[in-house]
């Protein structure tokens, strides 16, 4: 098969992999990646298998039902894609064993995705801070700095 290589070509993969984060459509989401891909995440640990991917990304959807991705820079470097967005959400279901507490929260993702010859994702790593969206959701409490 040829490889999906110029960085057009890589772009319409990461727009379409974006798109189906947008529809909050699980089972489109793991469609994006091999058979046998990696999603590494502070949310979900290491993912592997479109069936565990789809699972979190079902699971993640289901706290957070209104959930939006807002793309502010896609940076692409062959057979790699960096993806930096914001996440605003709602928690409105159980989270981490806290039921939902209707809080709004919004946090900065970056996404580095290695895609295969087809076009499909290997693997993902996905980086955001993850304590600030447990602070958010109520799981932890920030102290305030001691001057």
């Amino acid at each position: 098969m040829e490889s999906v290589a110029t960085r057009t070509e890589l772009q319409a993969v990461i727009e379409h992999y974006m798109q189906t984060w947008h529809r909050r459509d699980p089972a489109a989401i793991a469609r994006c990646h091999q058979e046998q891909g990696v999603v590494e995440s502070p949310m979900y640990a290491t993912l592997r298998g479109r069936k565990a991917i789809e699972d979190a990304s079902r699971a993640f959807f289901t706290s957070f039902p209104d959930a939006t991705l807002t793309v502010e820079a896609i940076l692409i470097d062959p057979p790699y894609v960096a993806v930096f967005s914001t996440i605003n959400a709602t928690h409105v279901s159980d989270f981490f064993g806290l039921p939902g507490t209707n809080r709004h929260l919004e946090f900065r993702s970056s996404r580095l995705v290695r895609l295969d010859e087809q076009g499909l994702i290997a693997h993902e790593r996905r980086v955001y801070d993850f304590t600030g969206l447990l602070v958010q959701v109520g799981v932890l409490r920030a102290k305030p700095a001691k001057p």
